[in-house]
């Protein structure tokens, strides 16, 4: 065998550990700016629930191949990722980074390779200029990312973008300038632009409207309109995937609704599993190939970054303990393996240390907890096995169907955006209001139907804007009615009330009124469907939310006592004047308990 060579690199940062660790760890990122080239992952499950990575790739004069061993890391911490080669002049390459905290603030970073050549140019390449070159290219890329995490660059890495002729920034001159005229450019266009010819092809490969916009800390509404309306120019092009519960990354990808299917296998992980709006059928973006071609590949599979809710991903082998340094937050996990199996939700209190995770052949167990800062991990298995602990808070950046079809520029844009004929999917969570005018028969005897249709079609448009500047959807009118869906029932009641509040402006610019306006809304689950070639909603959610608006006396606003029950709603609640009530409702067999929002009612209608 080979000798091994080795060489470190130490650097030291000013920015505290929690700066320094989603830049340096992002090894995907980190690679791309190193100037590696992507490789292409071919997953082949084992007879042991395994999975084997394989990879090829051309690096100069070199064709490359290797298998991908799972990389370790404990977040905020350290990574080891190795590969071992079955062709080229390596046999063998682990990189080991660690973070440690630095006396003072700050923190100090190591920086390990170990190398075998696999043949007398493997050896000439280690004892020649491998490791000079990589030490004066990590020492860059450190010095950017120290900066970086100290706020004092815009971007991680500096990084050569491909050349843009003539021609095509012509073309996306006009893209720029047609979605400014859109009304869903909110003065974004050009900074999107700029953004897809210049970014490192990791931020361009998956593009997420909502990371984006706590990036460029913006409303997260102005980006995903931003989004929609550049896929309609042309900038952009949309993609519908399957997030995998377990990596989170998308799969079975499709450009099209109706050709989603209703679930997915996961390479990666292993598993099957099924389709729901809410949680795991994302929508995002990538540049056009007329605007900026992205070539297929990997820079790294499954890095830290890569999986950011992984705080502990470590491989154990078989019928071995293992005690890692791992300093986790309070709060919930979830205890699994990375190959298919068993999983385990625990709670971590203030103050506790963190229990055994014991993994045997069909089971996971939580054992007895080790001292603080540190995390035991026993393998019972007959097979190595990669221990992972998930943070159950993770907040996730995925447009989920649920959110980006209620609201209103995606129905507007795409509204040929539908399911297949028949096809259904659940909705776990989405809040509906329902108007209605009262009155309405009195109001088209008194002005004739002609002028009550024009002034019907206006109120339809001063609440369009409104649902809209909410963040929801209008989905369907129903004679003077409106139906519009809100993801976040906060906005769907601010949006009520906004309407209530605003009534009286309406009137007074409309000379045939005034209209008075019920009110109902009420969230909870249902599915999804096509009905008269648009997305709706079906389910007792929407029935409820349709009665509800039945109590409306007009000028009011009825919710659900579920609905109010929610801790945000709660909250705007306690300072308005509310009264407590209840009806029989049509389809209902028990009396329905609503809460009405009284307000000051506008005048009675003649």
């Amino acid at each position: 065998m080979a000798r091994a060579r080795t060489r470190s690199w130490h650097w030291r940062f000013d920015a505290p550990i929690g700066a320094v660790w989603p830049v340096l760890a992002d090894t995907a990122r980190f690679n791309e700016a190193a100037g590696l080239p992507k490789h292409r992952i071919e997953e082949t499950p084992q007879p042991d629930g395994s999975v084997l990575y394989t990879a090829t790739a051309k690096q100069g004069p070199f064709h490359l191949a290797w298998r991908e061993l799972p990389v370790n890391w404990v977040s905020d911490g350290w990574f080891e990722h190795c590969r071992v080669f079955s062709r080229g002049p390596l046999s063998r390459l682990c990189a080991t980074f660690r973070l440690t905290p630095a006396e003072g603030g700050g923190c100090t970073a190591e920086y390990r390779l170990e190398a075998e050549p696999a043949g007398p140019v493997g050896r000439l390449i280690l004892a020649t200029v491998f490791f000079k070159a990589a030490g004066e290219s990590f020492a860059r890329l450190a010095e950017q990312a120290g900066r970086f995490a100290q706020g004092a660059r815009d971007r991680p890495y500096d990084y050569q973008a491909p050349p843009v002729d003539a021609a095509r920034r012509q073309r996306v001159e006009r893209m720029v300038e047609a979605i400014e005229a859109s009304g869903n450019g909110h003065g974004l266009a050009r900074r999107l632009a700029d953004f897809l010819l210049s970014a490192q092809e990791v931020d361009l490969a998956r593009i997420r409207p909502i990371a984006l916009a706590r990036r460029w800390q913006l409303p997260e509404r102005h980006l995903i309109e931003l989004c929609l309306e550049a896929t309609r120019a042309g900038l952009l092009e949309l993609s519908w995937e399957l997030l995998c519960p377990r990596c989170r990354v998308g799969k079975a990808g499709t450009a099209a609704l109706d050709r989603l299917p209703a679930g997915a296998h996961c390479d990666t992980c292993n598993i099957d599993y099924d389709r729901d709006f809410s949680s795991n059928v994302e929508l995002s973006f990538r540049p056009a190939e007329a605007v900026r071609p992205i070539v297929f590949g990997e820079y790294c599979l499954l890095g830290p970054m890569s999986t950011p809710h992984i705080k502990v991903h470590v491989t154990v082998p078989a019928g071995a303990t293992r005690r890692i340094e791992a300093r986790l937050a309070p709060g919930p996990y979830r205890l699994r393996s990375l190959e298919k199996g068993p999983e385990l939700d625990v709670e971590l209190a203030e103050g506790a240390g963190f229990p055994a995770v014991i993994l045997g052949e069909r089971t996971v167990e939580a054992g007895a907890p080790a001292p603080i800062g540190a995390l035991e991990l026993v393998n019972r298995t007959p097979w190595a096995r990669t221990f992972v602990v998930e943070d159950r808070t993770w907040v996730t950046e995925a447009l989920t169907a649920d959110r980006v079809t209620a609201l209103q520029a995606f129905r507007d844009l795409f509204s040929d955006q539908v399911l297949r004929p028949g096809d259904e999917v659940a909705v776990r969570r989405v809040t509906l209001l329902f108007t209605d005018l009262a009155a309405s028969t009195a109001l088209y005897g008194r002005i004739g139907d002609a002028r009550a249709y024009h002034l019907v079609r206006e109120h339809f448009a001063f609440l369009g804007r409104l649902v809209r500047d909410h963040d929801g959807a209008v989905v369907k009118t129903i004679g003077d009615a409106i139906m519009a869906a809100f993801a976040d029932p906060v906005q769907a009641l601010a949006a009520a009330r906004a309407a209530q509040q605003s009534i009286a402006g309406f009137n007074a610019e409309n000379p045939d009124g005034p209209i008075l306006l019920k009110i109902g809304l009420h969230g909870g689950p249902c599915i999804a469907v096509t009905l008269n070639e648009r997305l709706d909603y079906f389910g007792g959610t929407v029935n409820l939310a349709a009665r509800l608006q039945g109590q409306s006396r007009g000028g009011d606003i009825v919710l659900s006592e579920a609905l109010a029950a929610e801790p945000a709603v709660a909250a705007l609640l306690r300072d308005l004047p509310v009264e407590r009530a209840s009806a029989r409702l049509k389809g209902f067999d028990e009396p329905v308990p609503f809460l009405r929002i009284a307000g000051e009612l506008p005048p009675p209608l003649p």
